[in-house]
């Protein structure tokens, strides 16, 4: 609403700075369609062209343009009667240029009144006057012919208003702030544009639906244009139709709409969320699937001369394209990239090692790309987990135990981030090996975890037995036990809470859950005393307790208007009755 303003001023004040307002409207009035901004855009054209030899056609081409961008709005109404009372009051010498100029209105007439917008009907009424005022003979097949299409846009306009009810239209467009206003004005929003969709107007015109769905989208991106998943639900529903209308053998408008979904991508990654790699990542696949490889690298390219960002996830989505696209040597070339970029971690490692195995069927090329890395990365354990998970994948005993004893022995992993690690050896010894190195692995982490584990040579037994969520305890003894599972722990760590935890698996909390469990109170009898958001007049905001109203005062009180009825003034009650003690009345006779 600040760039409408700027722009009354600069209209109103500033007559001077036209060229600067033109300048703006070039910039923004494609992509803001808001009302309000069409008209003062209108109003615009309206004060400089009027002394213009050529104002009529100027201005006749303004309202079209603004119609065909903004007259689907449901506040469209008075943009239409302006245009009609512009070309009705148009100069017209002859009869040549008088049909010309009925044909106009005729033409703004009955493409309004089969428009939904708010009053619909007042436009329809004012057509049937016209057209009675020309020929009332002619005027009743006019009106005739367009009846049904009008009632049709005069239901569409009843659904219209209500399903717009409760939008905060005007509301500034921010990051996602997770509120629960902000999850209600999300969902009403896509009601909105889900009754869209539904085809409300019944047409068979798919290019018409095509174009009121987008109209919603492009509303919803005034307020929610933070929300990706706005941007990708509308790219998405462009896609769709452009193969729907090439189904039907509308190659023109399909090839509109597949452009424009492009476009959505770009205005997208151009503007509000120009660091969002999910809309790039979706951007790259959907210029891929149309064959546009060369586009795909230059959006990956784009993504990745951003310097504040983790480029890694690009790296790894980048090879995959480049893999998918133009072979395995191109993926190869992506991490040679990868690797000269510093700020880029382990996962694009893992990434091309694997990359190799599946797709080259190379196991010796993975294998040196795995030893490549962790001479880079054999301090983080998340680079060696991988890397066992790949030899174990292979069922490569010997390479595998070897992996073990080359990360705990060599010092290059601290104690303190080698907890799985040992986990994962005990796990491996446990499935493939014999007793005696089952024991002596436990030994080791015993003594690498001295101080942590002393005393709970027990708890450390779990893992011996230990299968996926399979436990040789309950959840409450493994509690007593003081049982800590290091993988678990991680993951809870990663993943969210769920809304419902299982009861039926062990649930192993960390060490602030492990707290005797007190007694809680029932904190449902403290409800009557909770303290009111919006305490009317006369009410405490911390009452004593909200308890039933007695039955006689019931019985007044349904007698008695309601509160609202009652504005003031408000009486002091007190006051009142010492008036009334002092008060004397005088005896009847």
């Amino acid at each position: 609403m600040m760039l409408i303003l700027y722009f009354s001023f600069s209209l109103q004040i500033k007559a001077k700075n036209y060229d600067k307002v033109e300048k703006l409207f070039q910039r923004c009035l494609m992509k803001v369609l808001h009302i309000d901004l069409w008209k003062c855009y209108l109003s615009y054209v309206r004060e400089t062209k009027g002394k213009l030899p050529s104002y009529k056609e100027k201005m006749a081409q303004a309202y079209d343009f603004a119609l065909d961008k903004i007259g689907m709005e449901i506040m469209s109404y008075q943009i239409w009667v302006d245009y009609i009372n512009f070309l009705k009051g148009v100069e017209a010498v002859g009869s040549y240029a008088e049909n010309q100029r009925i044909t106009a209105v005729r033409r703004v007439y009955q493409r309004g009144c089969v428009n939904p917008m708010i009053n619909i009907e007042q436009l329809w009424r004012d057509y049937n006057k016209y057209e009675e005022g020309i020929n009332i003979h002619l005027a009743k097949k006019m009106i005739e012919d367009r009846s049904r299409d009008y009632m049709n846009a005069r239901r569409v306009a009843k659904e219209y208003e209500t399903v717009m009810k409760g939008l905060d239209r005007n509301a500034p467009s921010v990051p996602p702030q997770n509120t629960p206003q902000e999850a209600q004005q999300v969902d009403m929003w896509k009601k909105y544009i889900q009754w869209e969709k539904s085809n409300p107007l019944r047409t068979e015109d798919q290019t018409l639906i095509t174009k009121r769905v987008m109209f919603a989208y492009e509303q919803c991106l005034l307020v929610l244009g933070h929300h990706p998943d706005i941007w990708y639900e509308a790219a998405q529903y462009l896609e769709q139709s452009s193969k729907l209308l090439a189904e039907k053998g509308d190659m023109n408008n399909a090839k509109l709409f597949s452009d424009e979904a492009a476009n959505i991508y770009e205005r997208a990654i151009s503007t509000l969320l120009k660091k969002n790699m999910l809309l790039y990542f979706a951007y790259a696949d959907y210029e891929e699937s149309r064959m546009k490889y060369e586009k795909v690298h230059s959006i990956y390219n784009r993504l990745l001369a951003i310097e504040d960002i983790d480029p890694t996830l690009v790296y790894i989505q980048y090879m995959k394209f480049a893999r998918r696209a133009e072979g395995i040597k191109s993926g190869r070339m992506i991490f040679k990239k990868a690797r000269e970029d510093t700020r880029t971690r382990h996962h694009v490692y893992v990434t091309a090692a694997l990359m190799e195995y599946y797709c080259s069927k190379d196991k010796s090329v993975a294998f040196k790309i795995f030893e490549l890395g962790l001479k880079k990365y054999g301090d983080i354990p998340e680079y060696v987990l991988a890397y066992i998970d790949y030899l174990s994948h292979l069922n490569e005993d010997n390479n595998t135990r070897v992996l073990f004893e080359r990360v705990l022995t060599s010092g290059s992993l601290p104690p303190e981030k080698s907890g799985e690690i040992w986990a994962r050896f005990l796990a491996f010894e446990s499935n493939i090996g014999d007793l005696a190195s089952i024991l002596k692995v436990e030994k080791r982490r015993f003594t690498a975890f001295k101080e942590e584990y002393e005393g709970k040579e027990t708890a450390l037994l779990v893992d011996r037995y230990k299968f996926m969520d399979l436990y040789p305890c309950s959840a409450s003894e493994l509690k007593a036990l003081g049982y800590k599972d290091v993988s678990r722990a991680k993951l809870a760590a990663i993943i969210p809470d769920p809304v419902v935890a299982p009861s039926i698996v062990p649930v192993l909390k960390d060490e602030v859950d492990r707290k005797p469990e007190y007694p809680k109170p029932d904190t449902q009898q403290m409800i009557p005393f909770q303290p009111r958001h919006l305490a009317p007049p006369g009410l405490h905001p911390v009452p004593g307790g909200v308890f039933p109203v007695p039955p006689a005062a019931v019985v007044l009180m349904k007698l008695l208007p309601p509160p609202i009825c009652f504005q003031g003034p408000f009486v002091q009650v007190d006051e009142l009755m010492e008036i009334f003690r002092r008060c004397k009345i005088p005896n009847s006779k």
